[in-house]
């Protein structure tokens, strides 16, 4: 196995306090861009909701993508392009890739079918599901605390988007779908994150989405307008941010780490749906913001409790 990065455990005490500290810093980095790839996240909802009306999902994603190579390639000149494009497990960037394919499109089409708030509210499994995953295919640990946190996220979104589906509708597979590839892209993610660098991983998602959306994108082509445009280039380039942020968020600390702050989703949107379209969230919707975040904020603090402790008890082992 090719392991690729940042093992700090060699003998002795006072390097595996450093090693601790260091796992306290990428989780910290790893929360923040959760959060940035969150708020691009909700960006990309509001306007593919908006564009999906007059133009066909497969033309969206292809251009979306097309854009989205330019930017990962802009990426990968700092270290070079044909080192970047070098990837050591291909055949898992490429599968991690086409299920970002099918879950974006999953995604779209449902924003079709559904409000943005019913969307999200089934989506907001997804968190659960990657951490199961995680501990299954990853063999990460997930501790009480980590599960409380996630519990917690989703019942501040059940307050925000309080659903009451009162009967079965099909759509509403949809984002259900869409959540369980979505859970499954980010634990692909992070096992490509031990073989790759973040910039081979976006160089891929780019390139094998663009090759797969060139099946399906020109022939349902219709040009778009000058306001369509702007929209189409700005999706672009709120995905490419957030997919580059959401990699190297999972470079750097566990996908089960980071579901908390994937709830944030939910606030990003109230607040954007305020700005934007001028809803002013009730006070159902706020209380439930606020345990979105409490439950990030509790997350946070008790893995830097847990670091703390470890290495306190490291420093009094050591002669």
């Amino acid at each position: 196995m090719n392991e690729k990065h940042h093992d700090l455990a060699v003998p002795g005490a006072a390097p595996a306090v450093e090693a601790g500290k260091a796992g306290l810093n990428r989780n910290s980095l790893g929360a923040l861009l959760t959060m940035l790839a969150m708020l691009c996240f909700a960006g990309m909802d509001a306007i593919s909701k908006t564009l999906v009306v007059d133009y066909a999902v497969g033309q969206i994603m292809w251009i979306r993508y097309g854009l989205l190579c330019l930017f990962a390639l802009f990426i990968a000149r700092r270290r070079g392009v044909r080192a970047a494009v070098r990837a050591n497990r291909p055949w898992l960037q490429i599968g991690r890739s086409l299920v970002a394919v099918v879950e974006a499109a999953t995604f779209i089409l449902a924003f079709r079918y559904l409000p943005l708030a019913e969307t999200h509210a089934v989506a907001a499994t997804s968190p659960l599901i990657v951490i199961a995953l995680g501990v299954v295919f990853l063999g990460e640990r997930a501790g009480l605390a980590r599960w409380l946190a996630v519990a917690a996220g989703l019942a501040g979104v059940l307050l925000i988007v309080r659903p009451g589906f009162r009967t079965f509708d099909w759509p509403l597979l949809l984002p259900l779908a869409g959540a369980v590839l979505w859970a499954g892209y980010q634990i692909l993610t992070r096992l490509a994150a031990r073989h790759d660098q973040p910039d081979t991983s976006l160089l891929w998602s780019a390139i094998v989405a663009f090759i797969a959306m060139s099946f399906v994108g020109p022939f349902e082509w219709r040009w778009p307008s000058a306001a369509a445009w702007a929209l189409l280039v700005a999706i672009s380039l709120i995905g490419s941010v957030a997919h580059y942020a959401l990699i190297k968020a999972l470079d750097y600390a566990e996908a089960g780490a980071l579901q908390p702050y994937a709830y944030t989703l939910l606030v990003w949107a109230t607040v954007l749906g305020f700005l934007v379209f001028g809803n002013v969230p009730d006070n159902w919707t706020i209380l439930g913001a606020v345990i979105v975040v409490a439950g990030g904020l509790y997350t946070w603090h008790h893995d830097r409790r847990m670091v703390r402790r470890s290495s306190r008890r490291l420093n009094a082992a050591t002669p």
